[in-house]
């Protein structure tokens, strides 16, 4: 195919955009697959094949297991600036996800601990350098990029569509354990079956991916190795001290398994997890700024501040969707809506059932129509709307109440109208966060950047784990109002702050240097001109 037909042959974009959409969408696949069904699987009884956990023990495992997923990439991130590439991490990162949801696929209790920790390993490695790999399709002044992390964004949701139905039914369908049990196999095994298929869309991921790999061109497949021999030397040595750490932890983790000692400390070890989390992001970012080279890299770091907090504030809210709606929808939500059976995972779908068929494409629209009015949003003004919308999608459960804290039960409906609002909010975060990250990261840096991200992700994934115990021990109630309230404080703050990071954003050195990366646009086109979307969600 002729250079010039392969920039413009996958709906106008690089084919190599192809490549990307298909992994991620298989990744997202496996990955969205085995979330849907691990809280509900931990606090499964016995006697059905789940682990028999209380919803607070399992809360504390989730907050550990999802903020540890995006944790991870920044370390993964790294190691692809200076050692694999980004290619040969994302490749390296899949072969991972796969065996580890290959190990919940084995009916052992030994490998579930062992499992979720070589699923870290892998998304930590592949989930930021895939993503900059779409940006490096890209040249520094196409205005493309917004509209291909779009796609992109489409394919991490086609595959979070579909994996709580697939893997949800084989978990908890009836029909599923009546066919096992037919078969002579144990029923309890379903969730085990579950687990499987996302193992099973992950190997599906990487074969495309190897596949096709030659439409991404050079675009992440070298790494930018210091031509200090001193400073790779360095490099090479944190990169074993890495490696290390990682080995200890998998192995503590498969000792934990064995020995039942995780439930003992589970609420000392989350708790210093969350102050390391903190304490790591203050970190971090004082690195970044006291580290930049010049100005403008540091203005750069400071508007990338308001992006991180509301990232932590937003995914701390809709990741809610993992943990306490889940278990939420499985125990307090009627099975029957509009006459169909629903199991508790499918609910899982319906965020990005809005965003592939009504709501992205609606988005996307919207804001191109309103850059061309020039009335198009900053990044962080986006943001506040979105954490308005957020605290809209709570107020929604709030008639629910009465009803479940008498012994009753809701309708799916409510849970369905909670996913539109926060779906709308998503799409004013998750992919502005994505699309001005891969703008504002240094080339040398593109990884780390990235992940620093998912870094807030992190945060707000540990945050919503922990509040599976809250909404045990102090009740829906009181949960649903204090993330309501907190989320419209965000706003506030955000709102206030918007002006001056417009103002500081405008103001922006003229471009640098290629070998330093290229400059963001002025604020009003770089906050995503055209859309949306960004996973982590997803």
């Amino acid at each position: 195919m002729p250079s010039r037909n392969r920039d413009t042959a996958f709906f106008g974009h690089p084919i190599g955009l192809a490549t990307l959409f298909f992994t991620e969408m298989w990744e997202r696949f496996s990955y969205y697959g085995a979330r849907a069904l691990l809280i509900l699987y931990m606090t499964a009884k016995l006697d059905v094949g789940g682990l028999g956990m209380t919803v607070t023990a399992a809360g504390l495992v989730m907050a550990l297991y999802l903020s540890s997923v995006y944790l991870l990439s920044l370390p993964g991130g790294w190691i692809a600036d200076r050692f694999l590439g980004q290619r040969g991490a994302v490749t390296l990162g899949g072969v991972g996800i796969a065996a580890g949801n290959a190990m919940l696929a084995v009916p052992s209790d030994a490998l579930f601990y062992p499992g979720l920790a070589v699923i870290a390993l892998g998304t930590g490695l592949l989930k930021p350098n895939i993503s900059t790999i779409v940006g490096q399709l890209y040249g520094a002044k196409d205005i493309r990029r917004d509209s291909g992390y779009t796609i992109y964004y489409m394919g991490i949701n086609v595959g979070a569509w579909g994996a709580p139905l697939v893997c949800g039914y084989f978990a908890q369908a009836d029909s599923f354990r009546q066919f096992l049990q037919g078969h002579g196999i144990d029923p309890n095994w379903c969730w085990h079956f579950g687990f499987g298929a996302a193992a099973v869309g992950m190997v599906a991921g990487v074969i495309q991916y190897l596949l096709s790999q030659r439409w991404l061109g050079e675009s992440g497949k070298h790494p930018h190795i210091p031509s200090d021999p001193a400073r790779a030397a360095f490099d090479r040595k944190v990169l074993a001290g890495i490696l290390g750490a990682l080995g200890t932890v998998v192995a503590l983790f498969a000792i934990v398994s064995v020995t039942g000692a995780f439930s003992i400390s589970a609420g000392t070890i989350v708790d210093v997890f969350g102050v390391g989390l903190a304490l790591g992001s203050i970190a971090l970012f004082y690195g970044l700024f006291t580290s930049a080279r010049d100005a403008g890299e540091r203005r750069r770091v400071v508007a990338m501040i308001p992006l991180f907090l509301g990232s932590i504030a937003f995914f701390g809210i809709f990741e809610q969707a993992s943990t306490t709606l889940s278990v939420f929808a499985e125990k307090l939500t009627s099975r029957q809506l509009l006459g169909v059976t629903v199991e508790a995972s499918y609910y899982q779908s319906v965020n990005s059932f809005f965003i592939v068929m009504l709501l992205g494409p609606l988005f996307a629209w919207m804001w191109i129509r309103l850059a061309r009015r020039n009335k198009e949003p900053s990044s962080v003004m986006k943001f506040a709307i979105g954490m308005v919308l957020v605290a809209l999608s709570f107020v929604v459960m709030l008639p629910t109440l009465p009803a479940v804290m008498h012994g009753g039960t809701a309708s799916g409906g409510y849970l369905i109208a909670l996913y539109f609002f926060s779906t709308c909010s998503e799409l004013c975060i998750s992919p502005v966060g994505l699309s001005s990250m891969s703008k504002l990261a240094p080339q040398r840096l593109a990884g780390m950047v990235m992940g620093t991200w998912f870094l807030g992700a992190a945060n707000g994934n540990y945050l919503a784990g922990r509040a599976a115990g809250f909404s045990e021990q102090r009740g829906y109630s009181f949960l649903f109002y204090f993330l309501i309230i907190s989320a419209l404080v965000v706003a506030a703050a955000l709102f206030f702050v918007a002006p001056m990071i417009r103002r500081m954003m405008d103001s922006e050195a003229p471009p640098r240097p290629p070998d330093q990366g290229a400059t963001p646009e002025p604020e009003p086109l770089a906050a995503a001109r055209v859309v949306k979307s960004g996973d982590v969600a997803s």
